[in-house]
């Protein structure tokens, strides 16, 4: 049992607000979570996947009446967006009699209809919280750990499989469930090989700027659909866009997101990669290293912080730009060596940004100065320090 970070503040929150949704994909761990919770009374778990559990609902007032004294959970809500209009009511309901917070944990795979539904009826009575595969940070042993974490990704499932083969088997058969059952349930209802070829291209453009044209005339559909896709399985927290940096700075810029496949070990199912040599000699190896640096290191980022990418059209580029709430530019680089060099393209970049630090992240090794402003450093000592943006080494 690996201890997730997001416990602590998700104890905390059940106690402060009546309703929480804990959303994330499938497979990530949030009903395994949600179970752990000891907040000081009882504990309530309903599957709404299991049609046992769904005919207890029938008359949802009725039942969950019954459990005013205890945390509801209840798994796979957008089963029954129905359920939102009584949830407000019983809420409602319960902080007249006194009882405002701990009352309701819905645990959902962060469909768009999710986040509509619940934010329209349980406004102002309910606290969203995201939980992502394994970080880096809640491995006990960081560097040993690290490339095995990069190969197999952060599903619990996949990166503690008794071996790569099975890490490996563990992925493609969640690809498939999701391509053939989850997104259909969804509306969607282009044919499962269109659906795997969409995520095969976007894994094999890790870290892209995202082209919508190319994209649809490779798989023969027009921009606006493969726009929806992308929306749809970015909401789902499988694929993360980072928006380009965007100011009037005189220069032409590449305005275009990039997009990442947000588990490494999907990405490497996705490109047929079958362990971690076959990967280090890769062309896809660089772009799977980058794309795992920034996942973890965007959701340890403190609230406020904005994160985009910079490109201009010469071809000068930083991977992510940090600009936190105090209105400090931090310029990130992502290298898988130990011997980063610092370019003059950099140089001029993080100028451009008026940055006022800079970042070269690499696999491990010392840390050490490029420059006066700019650091050489590891990503778990990098990762370390992200929680406490203003207090990085200057």
């Amino acid at each position: 049992m690996i201890k997730r970070q997001l416990a602590t503040v998700l104890g905390t929150r059940v106690l402060q607000t009546p309703v929480v949704a804990l959303l994330g994909s499938r497979q990530v761990g949030k009903t395994t979570l949600a179970r752990s919770l000891e907040i000081g009374k009882p504990i309530h778990y309903l599957d709404l996947e299991r049609p046992s559990d769904i005919a207890k609902l029938a008359d949802p007032d009725l039942y969950l009446g019954k459990f005013a004294d205890h945390l509801v959970i209840l798994d796979e809500i957008q089963r029954l967006p129905d359920l939102f209009p009584v949830l407000r009511s019983l809420v409602d309901e319960r902080r007249r009699a006194g009882e405002a917070f701990g009352q309701f944990l819905i645990l959902g795979s962060a469909s768009p209809e999710l986040l509509r539904q619940s934010s329209e009826t349980l406004a102002g009575r309910i606290s969203y919280l995201e939980l992502c595969p394994f970080n880096l940070t809640e491995l006990k042993s960081r560097d040993e750990e690290m490339d095995r974490h990069w190969f197999r990704g952060g599903y619990p499932d996949s990166f503690l499989a008794a071996d790569d083969a099975a890490s490996r088997q563990w992925c493609e058969d969640f690809i498939i469930s999701y391509v053939e059952r989850y997104l259909p349930q969804l509306g969607i209802t282009a044919a499962p090989l269109l659906l795997r070829r969409l995520c095969s291209m976007v894994a094999h453009q890790q870290g892209a700027t995202l082209n919508l044209s190319r994209m649809a005339g490779s798989l023969g559909i027009d921009g606006k659909t493969v726009r929806h896709y992308l929306d749809l399985l970015e909401g789902l927290y499988l694929v993360r866009s980072i928006p380009a940096w965007s100011r009037n700075a005189g220069k032409r810029l590449v305005k275009s997101p990039k997009v990442y496949w947000r588990d490494s070990g999907l990405l490497h199912s996705l490109a047929g990669i079958d362990d971690l040599e076959h990967l280090l000699g890769h062309p896809l190896c660089g772009h799977s290293w980058e794309g795992y640096c920034l996942e973890q290191i965007i959701p340890l980022l403190p609230k406020g912080t904005n994160f985009t990418h910079y490109r201009t059209q010469a071809g000068a580029e930083i991977d992510l730009i940090l600009e936190t709430s105090s209105g400090e530019v931090i310029a990130i680089e992502i290298k898988r060596t130990l011997s980063p060099k610092l370019s003059p393209a950099f140089l001029e970049s993080a100028k451009t940004l008026q940055a006022t630090r800079g970042y070269f992240v690499t696999p491990g090794g010392d840390s050490y100065p490029l420059s006066e402003s700019v650091t050489a450093i590891s990503l778990p000592e990098f990762l370390s320090q992200v929680p406490h943006l203003g207090g990085f080494p200057r």
